[in-house]
């Protein structure tokens, strides 16, 4: 008996069935770096139009978490793809070095400056380990195969960086927006330094709201105001919910536009905005309230009160437009050091700060009562002093939303200091940055809206930071004044220079003589203030983009998070308006963050975080990248091991297919056995131009920055185009016909145009396999595939067109589910044991017919007949057809195991069919369409 096996095209291929990711790909990083697949890159696309992305620093800080790995793998897909389109599209990555955690961390282990250790060993310790914590996450990202300048990242903790920090500052200062202010800042007690709004987060706190009543000096001149109605002491109303304010209080103020009310209430008397009138009565209880009369709130002004604790002290009534209706009593405890409309609003009146609590967050020596308390813990005792003294008419402790410190993540209080700020008015800088908005580019589009009501909101921004690991403001002032050196610009580039030598020590080292002459050096100062940290990354466009030979300003994108709105992209953006007249992108991409699957926020406590380490090391980080780019970024992205491990499945349909495609490529020379497309068979021909639309789509999608899209064509491509019906056909072909006839090398020349396109779609999203996949392509390629650019896949026009092949993709997805509805009943194991008869309306018939005898490979079956319509057959999916399946009476081919009655008929072969036999020992069966 004849072995036919021999005879047969098996499949074969050197691409692993199994991915083994985890352990494959830390492999094939090494490989990349001892061929310095970065410098293939840059060298392959030398003097080609750029592309930059700029990338937004990660802070040197603690581990990577899930969100680290969706903002670089991003990134990294669209630097992939535009090197793809041939562009120069270098990436540069970055970290953010210096600010409070890095300084926390280090005096846990050496102690606070001036303690345990000097300024300069502590700052030191904080370039070590900024250091190492970069060396850490860079790692990280490495293992997540995303390609840049690894080796030469910018740091803003660089001397060089550190420098040109301190230039980008002077040509801030040259343009006229720095500004020194005494006034309420967004203060830190546990980090002892003041907050830019960027730094800012919100988080649920339990605050005390209080009522507490500030008595009239002139009972009778304010009575006599009220007409004499009523009797009793006469108060004025007031509500907050930070008691720990009151020791600061200077004044009350009114809104002139509200009319006030004059209410009994029990035995006193008590004033309040009319307005408040039907809420203050759900929450003052104990008595009836009544009003008795009321006057405009101008007819109060400049009317004394008694502080309702501090023995000695008079407040005035002051008017201002900050009071409102919201909430409260419409009388508006004010204390200027600890707000800024009460700031304001108190300049106006020629009322000035007290100065009362300290760096620290602890009431200074001079102030009455709570001298050395923590504001942190004086509410309660304020509350019971109020209550001794019958000032307090209502108390209940209630949680609500408050600022706190996104880096401490403690609560935040409003301090007044002096601090050095950007002004957003003074050079008509706010305005000049609103303008440049509509010259970008915002993706999704409704991050203009967001990024214009951040600036809407934007007050001054305080630059200054009191702490000791941070680029130096690097300004001189008068000692008497306080006011810039007039030669200031010119004097911070002197500092600059020895920092760029000796790093940020060299400011606090350098002698005021050598900078002012030594004539002047006892009239000024050196300003010892650090910058805020976002600064640092502000002006990455003049310390980065403008520095390396390889970038360009602007850039043309900007990629972060949501968060960013608030914080990088504005730092970003007033900076360079300040600097540069022009904003420092030409567009900038949002992404959401990272929830689990039932949408509640990663959280540690809650046990639903998803760290991007274990995925590598158990599924691989290119099914994290599949996951990545799987997410519609634009909104919050989903993450969980389900989630994931539905990624892994796609990822093996999606690898399960590239390897069916190769191991079909097995003796294919591209150069000497391709067939031109002219000479394709019709459905390879349909195989190949089905191919080019969906590349020109998958570019598209690539360039509007919409990798969800990408993978769900990709997928669908794999499934249904692909696995549910070009490869289920062409297998017979493939295996069966003649190694090197027509019919099989017209199938593999569309399978290798696939497999090369294929490969470059995936490239910038399963960038591992795509490397697998490159090393085993037949053409084998030289260098490596991330300097390749998009497969230009032959033009032409399939002989039946798109529709014809679409309708025998449905009548073959009716036949199926009809053979498998009654492959049991007939007792059949496989389609190809039956026989159909396709009973069809004209429209089906005329498709059908035009393959003739080839419509039974295109069903996988061993016979098909195409019939008039008639009630025969059974009914199916599909309107217009009804199909007969019935088990083949005739023999089964050995070799190709179709049924056919010519099987046995070539006496030398008697258990294989006529075509078989033509394969083997003939010219070859002739295909035409199928």
């Amino acid at each position: 008996m004849t072995d036919y096996k021999s005879t047969l095209n098996l499949p074969h291929t050197d691409f692993a069935m199994k991915a083994n990711l985890a352990q494959r790909e830390p492999k094939m990083l090494q490989e990349w770096g001892k061929q310095d697949v970065y410098g293939q890159i840059r060298a392959a696309r030398k003097g080609a139009e750029k592309f930059v992305l700029h990338d937004g620093p990660p802070y040197a800080n603690g581990n990577l978490h899930i969100g680290h790995a969706v903002n670089k793998i991003l990134k990294d897909i669209i630097i992939k793809a535009k090197t793809l389109d041939g562009f120069d599209a270098p990436y540069v990555p970055g970290w953010d070095c210096h600010g409070l955690p890095i300084e926390h961390n280090v005096e846990k282990k050496v102690g606070k400056v001036g303690a345990k250790v000097d300024a300069k060993t502590f700052r030191a310790k904080a370039r070590a380990y900024a250091h190492k914590q970069v060396d850490g996450q860079k790692a990280d990202f490495c293992r997540m195969g995303v390609l840049g300048e690894w080796d030469d990242p910018y740091l803003t903790m660089n001397t060089g960086t550190e420098a040109n920090i301190v230039r980008s500052l002077a040509k801030i200062v040259e343009n006229g927006h720095l500004v020194r202010g005494f006034k309420p800042v967004y203060w830190s007690v546990v980090g002892g330094s003041a907050l830019a709004e960027a730094e800012v987060e919100y988080q649920n706190k339990t605050s005390q709201s209080i009522y507490v009543a500030f008595d009239a000096v002139d009972q009778a001149a304010t009575a006599k105001r009220f007409g004499e109605k009523g009797y009793g002491n006469i108060s004025i109303l007031i509500w907050t919910t930070t008691p720990w304010t009151l020791p600061s209080n200077q004044a009350v103020s009114l809104n002139p536009d509200f009319d006030y009310a004059l209410a009994q209430y029990g035995d006193r008397r008590l004033v309040f905005a009319q307005g408040l009138f039907d809420s203050l009565q759900e929450i003052l209880t104990e008595h009836k309230l009544e009003i008795l009369s009321s006057v405009g709130g101008t007819e109060l002004e400049k009317m004394l009160l008694d502080h309702p604790f501090i023995e000695n002290r008079q407040v005035p009534i002051i008017l201002g437009d900050h009071v409102t209706l919201d909430a409260g009593t419409g009388c508006v405890h004010t204390a200027p050091d600890h707000g800024v409309d009460d700031f304001n609003v108190g300049k106006r009146y020629g009322i000035g700060t007290l100065n009362y609590v300290d760096a620290n967050g602890l009431y200074r020596d001079q102030v009455p009562v709570f001298a050395g308390q923590h504001v942190y813990k004086v509410d309660q005792p304020i509350i019971d002093l109020l209550s001794e003294k019958g000032q307090l008419l209502h108390h209940k402790p209630f949680e609500h939303s408050y600022p706190h410190c996104w880096r401490t993540k403690t609560p935040l209080i409003y301090r007044a200091t002096p601090q050095w700020f950007i002004s957003m008015s003074k050079e008509g800088l706010l305005d000049a940055a609103k303008d440049a908005v509509s010259s970008v580019q915002w993706i999704p589009d409704w991050g203009k809206a967001r990024i214009e009501s951040m600036l809407d909101a934007s007050p001054d921004w305080c630059i200054s930071r009191q702490r000791t690991w941070g680029v130096p403001l690097c300004l001189i002032v008068d000692k008497q004044t306080q006011t810039l050196h007039p030669n200031m610009p010119m004097l911070m580039e002197k500092a600059a220079q020895a920092i760029e030598k000796d790093g940020i020590d060299a400011w606090y080292e350098l002698d005021i003589a050598t900078l002012v002459g030594a004539e002047d050096a006892d009239k000024y100062e050196k300003v010892t203030d650090t910058l805020d940290v976002w600064f640092d990354s502000g002006v990455t466009h003049f310390t980065v983009l403008k520095q390396r030979e390889e970038l360009s300003f602007p850039a043309d994108l900007y990629l972060e998070g949501s968060d960013q709105h608030r914080g990088w992209f504005q730092s970003s953006l007033k900076t360079s308006i300040a600097a540069n007249g022009v904003a420092p992108y030409k567009q900038v991409l949002t992404h959401g963050f990272t929830v689990d699957e039932h949408g509640k926020k990663m959280s540690k406590s809650i046990g639903n975080t998803i760290s991007p380490q274990d995925v590598m090391k158990t599924l691989g980080a290119d099914v994290l990248r599949l996951w990545v780019a799987s997410a519609d970024f634009s909104a919050e992205m989903s993450v969980s091991d389900s989630i994931l491990k539905r990624a892994a499945d796609s990822y093996r349909r999606i690898r399960n297919t590239m390897r069916f495609l190769l191991s079909n490529l097995n003796g294919f020379e591209p150069k000497s056995h391709s067939v031109p497309f002219d000479e394709m068979l019709a459905l390879d021909q349909w195989a190949v131009v089905t191919t080019a639309k969906l590349q020109n789509e998958i570019r598209h999608h690539y360039n509007a920055y919409e990798p969800h899209l990408i993978y769900q064509k990709l997928h669908n491509f794999c499934v249904n185009e692909m696995g549910g019906f070009y490869l289920d056909i062409i297998k017979d072909r493939q295996y069966t016909c003649k190694t090197d006839g027509l019919p099989r090398r017209s199938a593999q020349t569309a399978l290798n145009h696939i497999i090369e396109a294929m490969l470059r779609w995936i490239t910038p999203i399963l960038s591992f396999t795509a490397d697998e996949v490159w090393q085993v392509l037949p053409a084998k390629p030289d260098g490596s595939v991330f300097a390749a650019k998009w497969y230009e896949l032959p033009a032409g026009v399939d002989s039946f067109g798109d529709v014809f092949w679409q309708n025998i993709l449905e009548v073959k997805a009716a036949v199926n589910k009809a053979l498998e509805s009654q492959r049991k009943e007939l007792g059949v194991g496989q389609s190809l044991a039956c026989e159909v008869t396709l009973f069809c309306d004209d429209k089906i018939a005329e498709q059908l017919t035009k393959l003739g005898d080839e419509l039974r490979f295109a069903l996988i079956v061993s016979g098909a007949n195409v019939q008039p319509m008639s009630e025969q057959g059974h009914a199916t999916d599909l309107e217009g057809l009804r199909v007969l399946i019935e088990k083949s009476s005739a023999a089964k081919c050995e070799r190709c195991w179709h049924f056919r009655d010519d099987v046995g008929s070539v006496s030398a072969h008697p258990t294989i069919c006529g075509r078989c036999v033509d394969n083997i020992d003939g010219e070859g069966e002739v295909r035409l369409h199928a």
